[in-house]
């Protein structure tokens, strides 16, 4: 099972998750193990089972089968407000910003602050603008402008805010989906330097990517998917990018294949 020897360090640990939709078995057998202040990527191709892995421990899909569990203790999320409720905050690849609102207000969406009481309530402009360039001055990005619309900022800025409002509204644990994935090497850069500076502030963070190179610069530990199975289970110190690029690439199954085209033929398939 991935992750450190410690299970009491683990603030996610799946236990042989299953998970089925009519006839498709989208995860099978899957264990998985998130402890605080390392970064856990999750790997695999189109159809892997990432993104059911994601919405699983999200609270979004309820898991068939095996355990998950949130700082030991079995649990059934029903919903991604409870998963936030226990610290577990996901950030999509489509990270929910309304491109034309200011960043300010993107960062308190759903969470606004409030002054005042009855008819006289109103949103803390002042202090919803304070907070937000101080948490995001925390990660050591200074933009010039909160006021600017979250939709002005580059690829790398936007997955930034996400991140920091994940951290402020009180996230233990990180799930990051495809964060580079639309990205130049430059922003690519820029996020996963906020990775690891998430990691550093003690968060446990799942980096989900196809990528084994973005992968490999920030990770701590590898699990790889190949349709819903686990594939490869590794901590940092027992691999190599090379090798974690050749279970990418279906390496195993490409060498069986390759074992195969070399086999001479049977009698029967030369007549």
């Amino acid at each position: 099972m991935s992750g450190v020897n410690d299970e009491s360090t683990d603030v996610i640990r799946l236990e042989g998750v299953g998970k089925t939709f009519g006839n498709i078995t989208a995860l099978s057998g899957v264990s998985l193990a998130v402890p605080s202040a390392a970064v856990t990527c999750v790997l695999g191709d189109n159809g892997a089972g990432k993104s059911t892995l994601i919405k699983i421990m999200s609270g979004l899909h309820p898991h068939d089968s095996g355990k998950y569990l949130v700082d030991g203790d079995e649990v059934r999320m029903s919903s991604p407000r409870e998963a936030l409720d226990r610290g577990i905050a996901t950030v999509y690849q489509d990270l929910a910003l309304v491109s034309l609102m200011p960043v300010w207000r993107n960062f308190f969406l759903g969470s606004e602050l409030t002054v005042g009481l009855g008819p006289l309530r109103r949103l803390d402009v002042a202090r919803m603008r304070a907070v937000t360039d101080a948490q995001l001055r925390k990660l050591g990005i200074a933009l010039p402008d909160i006021d600017l619309p979250v939709g002005s900022l580059s690829g790398g800025q936007r997955q930034v805010v996400a991140i920091a409002r994940a951290i402020y509204l009180g996230a233990r644990v990180l799930i990051l989906d495809e964060p580079t994935a639309a990205l130049g090497v430059k922003q690519s850069g820029v996020v996963l330097r906020y990775v690891a500076a998430a990691r550093e502030a003690g968060l446990g963070v799942v980096f989900i990517t196809h990528n084994p190179h973005h992968a490999y610069m920030v990770g701590d530990h590898f699990v790889v998917l190949n349709l819903g199975e686990v594939e490869l289970d590794s901590p940092r110190a027992g691999l190599s990018l090379d090798d974690l690029t050749h279970h990418m690439a279906g390496g195993a199954e490409l060498e069986t294949l390759r074992h195969e085209l070399d086999r001479p033929p049977s009698p029967e398939q030369e007549e």
